[in-house]
């Protein structure tokens, strides 16, 4: 990310621009996937529903400051995966998920509003974001919350947050229409610093404090492992999740963008007086 924030610099310090100051507001809309513990292959089995608003301000037909709110729904089922322990482990989850940026964008050609031959390019973006989550997994068609089951021994009050920062970052292509209004079509990532958006990170808890602590639904919700008619695999202190590698999701969305701004030509100089 480093190096990519330093390119994304450089070329935008290095190549001539126009000026075309304006404001950009739009809706686009999508499907959103999950990566992480229930997910680790980046598997696209279980997409959910997302989507998003943008706003941006144009310093010049090269760059601009964008503003996203976004929201949607991730998705992931261990039942889903190839892989032995997943399939054992047995565990799934969604989460509902609302987002908000604030990114640095480029352009790779001028883009030029109501041009003819300079209505599209290619774009990268790339900055900060904020993500609330919120995983449930179901039982006997009802839905839990899992953070306060404490599924991984937390103590009570010590939950994993609800709010997490992330890196935000993602490819794009837009056209325009007409002068007012283009086409958008984006890749984008939130790679968060936390690992709980599935509710899987660390290790199996005592089953029996947990049952203490929290309530019978906990234990159940915990190890799943049981609903296949196998021996219980959630033994205390037995690996559950992966720690080391926090979790993330994607977002592909279509949509349009209405241009607010009028195009600013260059000042003519004056002839000089004799």
């Amino acid at each position: 990310m480093k190096g990519y924030f330093l390119f994304l610099l450089f070329s935008i310090s290095a190549i001539p621009v126009f000026s075309q100051k304006g404001y950009e507001l739009g809706v686009l809309g999508g499907v959103s996937f999950y990566v992480g513990d229930i997910n680790p292959n980046y598997s696209i089995k279980t997409p959910g529903p997302s989507l998003g608003l943008i706003g941006r301000y144009n310093f010049n037909t090269r760059t601009s400051l964008r503003f996203d709110l976004a929201a949607g729904r991730l998705i992931g089922r261990d039942n889903l995966s190839e892989n032995p322990f997943q399939l054992a482990r047995n565990l799934s989850f969604r989460t509902d998920y609302a987002d908000t940026s604030l990114d640095l964008e480029f352009n790779f050609f001028n883009y030029i509003h109501g041009s003819r031959n300079q209505n599209f390019t290619p774009y990268v973006f790339g900055g900060l974001a904020f993500t609330y989550f919120n995983p449930q997994a179901e039982l006997d068609d009802t839905w839990y919350a899992l953070r306060e089951l404490g599924t991984e021994g937390q103590a009570v009050g010590d939950e994993y947050a609800q709010f997490s920062p992330a890196l935000s970052y993602g490819i794009g292509f837009k056209m325009d229409f007409n002068y007012e209004w283009s086409l958008n079509i984006e890749m984008s990532a939130r790679q968060m610093f936390n690992d709980y958006l599935d509710d899987v990170s660390t290790t199996y808890p005592d089953m029996n404090q947990l049952l203490m602590t929290r309530s019978p639904i906990a234990p159940l919700l915990s190890d799943r492992s049981g609903e296949l008619g196998i021996e219980p695999i959630g033994a205390e202190g037995r690996q559950r999740g992966v720690s080391g590698d926090n979790d993330s999701y994607y977002s592909f969305r279509i949509g349009v963008v209405y241009y607010i701004g009028l195009l600013q030509c260059p000042a003519i100089s004056k002839p000089s007086g004799n």
